[in-house]
């Protein structure tokens, strides 16, 4: 029998599968096609200080082996899933959950992980830094060692639980953004996020996408995930939550070889409702191929 647990930092995971934010709501969409309860936990859709009703659409394009997105943080607030979809979570979720979080400053930030800390059903707050920052010329604070080791500071100011910063692909050096928010006190990296990307309807000659630019994500940006993953892991000694283009239980085991605890499946689960429970069910019979008894073993096993 295969051992599929893992400790993310202290929170106990019967698997390391785990829904990506904004892929999975906040779980009632998904609780109907099969028990939820057997993911490992499952990030929230990304909340935001104040509601948001999002950008304008078209908000989706697809692309070969992958899809663009604005959505534009699309959420009913804080104080609401606070007061409404947490509650309801408990009636069909029975596991801790991870809170994503975005904020367009520093103090949205803190004001937000401050009052989703407080939550029982919170075990990890993951803060989205690939966000604008309004008071630095909308820059994303994830793009800047600085800025996002500030934001970093903040939270962990405010809370108790561990803090996972989810850091965004569109840069030029991924291990100098993680070493400092792992210096600023950072008990985990999650990354990537989305890659930036565009197409054009070549008969109207305009972007597909109203916003012209958004999200990039599926299979095909798994490789760069996979290289960002493995440099982290490397470079720091906080547990790192692998995520981008995931699709399979061999992507689980080849992104827990480069160094991820915790894996973040996407895409996928808007191109299937059953993929986070397909990677489940056959991940003990690719363990058992590989003759890997328990998972957690081959954390980081590439050198």
């Amino acid at each position: 029998m295969v051992d599929l647990s893992v400790n993310l930092a202290g929170m106990k995971m019967v698997n390391p599968v785990v829904p990506a934010s904004g892929t999975f709501g906040f779980g009632k969409e998904f609780k109907d096609y099969y028990d939820i309860n057997i993911l490992g936990s499952f990030s929230f859709k990304g909340t935001t200080k104040e509601a948001r009703f999002g950008n304008p659409t078209p908000r989706i394009a697809e692309c070969k082996n992958g899809m663009i997105n604005a959505v534009g943080l699309q959420n009913p607030g804080v104080h609401h899933v606070i007061e409404h979809e947490l509650p309801e979570m408990k009636e069909y979720f029975h596991k801790p959950v991870i809170a994503n979080v975005s904020g367009f400053s520093v103090e949205d930030y803190a004001y937000t992980c401050e009052l989703l800390d407080k939550e029982e059903q919170v075990g990890i707050l993951e803060v989205n830094v690939s966000c604008p920052n309004v008071h630095g010329g909308g820059m994303s604070f994830g793009t800047d060692s600085k800025s996002a080791a500030e934001v970093t500071k903040a939270v962990k100011a405010v809370t108790t639980k561990p803090v996972f910063i989810k850091l965004s692909p569109n840069v030029t050096d991924i291990v100098s953004i993680a070493k400092a928010c792992e210096e600023a006190g950072a008990d985990g990296i999650c990354l990537i996020n989305t890659l930036l990307g565009m197409r054009i309807d070549i008969k109207t000659r305009k972007p597909v996408i109203a916003n012209k630019m958004g999200g990039f994500s599926g299979d095909a940006v798994f490789p760069v995930a996979l290289r960002m993953v493995y440099q982290v892991a490397k470079a720091c000694n906080i547990p790192v939550m692998g995520c981008g283009g995931v699709s399979s239980a061999k992507d689980v085991i080849e992104m827990m070889m480069a160094g991820a605890t915790a894996v973040q499946v996407g895409a996928a689960n808007l191109i299937n409702p059953y993929a986070s429970k397909e990677i489940i069910e056959a991940l003990p019979a690719e363990c058992e191929k590989l003759k890997i008894e328990r998972i957690s073993d081959i954390i980081g096993v590439v050198e």
